[in-house]
């Protein structure tokens, strides 16, 4: 079962369409769980995930008895909270076996309730062994209503091969609900910079490493969140609640005062916020809506973006950045965008190095500056 839109996609509202026209064949329901949720520094999860709980909450009108992580699930506070509904789990590009420990959370919770109705948000699937594929298969092919909701059309033709027990859907991102988001004009740009958002991870292409594009004017750079402080340097005194008054005060505060007193609007006084703070597990909500804010003030410092990450391309289409798109190290990008996005001009795809310059160049050209 595919929902793929055979119409242009030629704006974040088309993408938007279909991916709630996709999410519609889940059946109807008033509770939910939803679990993984991303308590980490990656900000792209953070959009996903925020993406999705807006769907619950404004698209469904559903009620959400409990959030948790993959480390924070307790079996006994989730049989207490959630007894009926749906149980969602998180989308992203983690359906595989790149990274082991979120794979292994989701096959145990497939596994430990099979007497509830599951689905899987819309993910990338890649495994690189068969064998891990095949074990996979395997316990998700038990479940009696198991839905997975795939990003692109290899992970679809994946998943209808191998994942012939449970329902298949194709949809986009979930963070495409956040289309239409108001507020968003935090930072004024600094025009005629450019940055390159550049992941150095296992999902990295190593031909496009910074040194092989020649972006001689380019800022290079992650998510600005790796850059916050996790925890007190090992010379330091522990004083409980030290390691979050640096990161949220100074860091994040005092360094940056604009930035500061703009996080503050966008947590307490944007029209959204009320929608997270009526949830269960609002901190968590908070948290997730807090980092969103600072990945739009940190792309919207500047003119232009190349990127080889997924969701600062999703960003930049959402807050109408140009950029250029760039491969990871597996098919996920490419596909993605082939599937989705190829039709907004604000995005130019470079599948090679030598390709780099002329896309900086197409979009230079075709996209009028930032004020």
């Amino acid at each position: 079962m595919s929902s793929a839109s055979s119409q242009p996609l030629n704006t974040v509202g088309d993408v938007r369409n279909v991916l709630h026209g996709a999410l519609a064949n889940i059946p109807s329901f008033e509770r939910c769980a939803v679990l993984d949720h991303p308590s980490h520094f990656n900000i792209g999860d953070h959009l996903i995930w925020l993406g999705a709980m807006f769907y619950l909450r404004q698209t469904r009108k559903a009620k959400v008895d409990y959030i948790a992580s993959a480390g924070q699930f307790s079996t006994a506070q989730f049989a207490a909270r959630s007894r009926e509904g749906p149980i969602f789990l998180h989308g992203g590009g983690n359906f595989g076996d790149i990274w082991p420990d979120l794979q292994n959370f989701r096959e145990a919770i497939i596994g430990q309730y099979p007497n509830r109705k599951i689905v899987i948000l819309p993910q990338t699937i890649h495994f690189s062994s068969s064998e891990k594929l095949k074990q996979s298969a395997d316990l998700l092919n038990q479940h009696p209503d198991l839905t997975i909701f795939v990003r692109d059309d290899r992970s679809y033709q994946t998943a209808i091969t191998n994942f012939s027990g449970c329902k298949v859907y194709k949809a986009p991102d979930a963070a495409f609900h956040l289309a239409g988001l108001p507020n968003t004009q935090l930072a004024p740009p600094q025009i005629d910079r450019t940055i390159y958002m550049c992941r150095e991870d296992r999902e990295m292409n190593y031909s496009f490493k910074p040194k092989n594009l020649g972006l001689h004017n380019s800022i290079v750079d992650d998510w600005v969140s790796f850059h916050w402080l996790r925890k007190l340097p090992e010379n330091w005194i522990y004083v409980p609640g030290l390691t979050r008054f640096i990161r949220e005060f100074w860091q994040r505060g005092l360094k940056q005062p604009h930035e500061w007193v703009s996080r503050q609007k966008w947590q307490w006084l944007h029209p959204y916020s009320r929608d997270l703070g009526g949830m269960y597990g609002s901190h968590l909500n908070r948290m997730s809506w807090g980092q969103a804010h600072s990945g739009i003030y940190q792309l919207q410092q500047y003119s232009g973006v190349i990127t080889n990450r997924l969701h600062v391309h999703i960003l930049c289409l959402l807050l109408g950045i140009p950029h250029v798109l760039l491969p990871g190290s597996y098919y996920k990008i490419e596909a993605f965008h082939r599937e989705w996005t190829c039709g907004i001009s604000l995005c130019q795809f470079a599948k090679t190095p030598d390709e780099v310059p002329a896309a900086i160049a197409t979009l230079e050209a075709s996209q009028p500056c930032r004020a």
